[in-house]
């Protein structure tokens, strides 16, 4: 099996898994025996958040994966800052709860969740605390707080200082967001991650950040399937359905999940897809014994729509009753 494209070296020199498992939406019940059972099929790239409410059941996956004989350097741990810890008082408390959650002593990536500052709520008040400010209000929404995103990245780099998180980066940001960090970040990130599948390609965005060492982390790889059951996609845009695809995967023996991943892996990106079953564990990482020609390659490019699924322009006004853009 060839593995020249499993892992991607960071500008800090580590080594980052091109194929993890998103634990986005994957219940607390599940993810105890699924992380060890990803871990033996091979994963060892576990993409988390405070935002997803499960780093506990993340942890004692991993608790279980190193007891049964998996080294803890064998392992690949991101975890994200919410949007409620912005300011620097918050964000080493924030990446202490999800170290304490996840049983370990140090993440590998760190990283900033949205470029959304919202105001902070107590741990001892409601953990995670998601978007809204005040839950019982008659018109709960999101309460948007002036910190500078200069302050954030500041006290992320103190993270790395302090030997908390070994890389930090950040998540949905554009490139005159990046550009302007560039200019000011002491330590800089070392990865972007953001929507990416064939129907949101974002060519510039990922040349942008090749051309400056940032390497890009696609989450959604499979586009649609994560938001139709939210209502945030329809059913005729599952990328599974699409037949342009279905035939580039028939001619290489392989199904369109893993034509999807291997397209996302061959551009130079890593995939974060999200599973709950063993079948399709290991049919996701299942994708460096084959190689897309060119034309194949440009054939999924061509597949672009700029489709975006998450967007805080559209869920923030739709589910937190609050119109918040970020993507222009």
């Amino acid at each position: 099996m060839s593995d020249s494209l499993s892992h991607f070296a960071l500008k800090s020199g580590d080594q980052f898994p091109s194929i993890g498992l998103g634990t986005w939406k994957i219940p607390d019940e599940v993810l105890p025996t699924l992380i060890p059972e990803a871990v033996s099929l091979g994963y060892s790239h576990f993409d988390c958040a405070c935002d997803y409410g499960n780093e506990v059941a993340v942890g004692e996956g991993l608790k279980s994966a190193i007891a049964n004989g998996t080294s803890r350097d064998d392992l690949w741990i991101t975890s994200k800052l919410w949007n409620t810890f912005h300011h620097p008082d918050h964000v080493r408390a924030a990446c202490e709860r999800s170290l304490s959650d996840l049983g370990l002593d140090q993440l590998d990536l760190y990283l900033i969740h949205f470029p959304v500052t919202l105001a902070y709520v107590p741990f001892k008040e409601r953990y995670p605390p998601g978007w809204f400010f005040d839950e019982e209000a008659e018109n709960p929404a999101m309460k948007h707080v002036k910190v500078p995103y200069s302050d954030t990245w500041g006290a992320m780099e103190e993270l790395v200082d302090a030997g908390l998180v070994k890389n930090i980066g950040v998540c949905n940001l554009g490139t005159a967001m990046i550009r302007d960090l560039l200019s000011y970040a002491r330590i800089h990130p070392v990865v972007n991650q953001v929507e990416m599948h064939p129907y949101l390609t974002q060519q510039n965005l990922l040349r942008f950040c090749q051309e400056n060492e940032i390497v890009t982390t696609a989450f959604s790889p499979f586009g649609a399937s994560s938001y139709v059951p939210l209502s945030m996609a329809e059913d005729s845009e599952r990328l599974f359905d699409d037949p342009d695809i279905q035939k580039i995967a028939e001619g290489y023996g392989k199904t369109v999940g893993q034509i999807a991943l291997r397209w996302a892996v061959q551009r130079g990106t890593v995939a974060i897809p999200k599973t709950q079953t063993a079948a399709h564990l290991k049919e996701n990482i299942e994708i460096f014994d084959f190689e897309l020609s060119y034309s194949d390659m440009l054939a999924i490019d061509s597949m672009n729509r700029d489709r975006r699924f998450n967007d805080p322009a559209e869920f923030g006004e739709a589910a937190f009753n609050t119109f918040y853009p970020i993507f222009d």
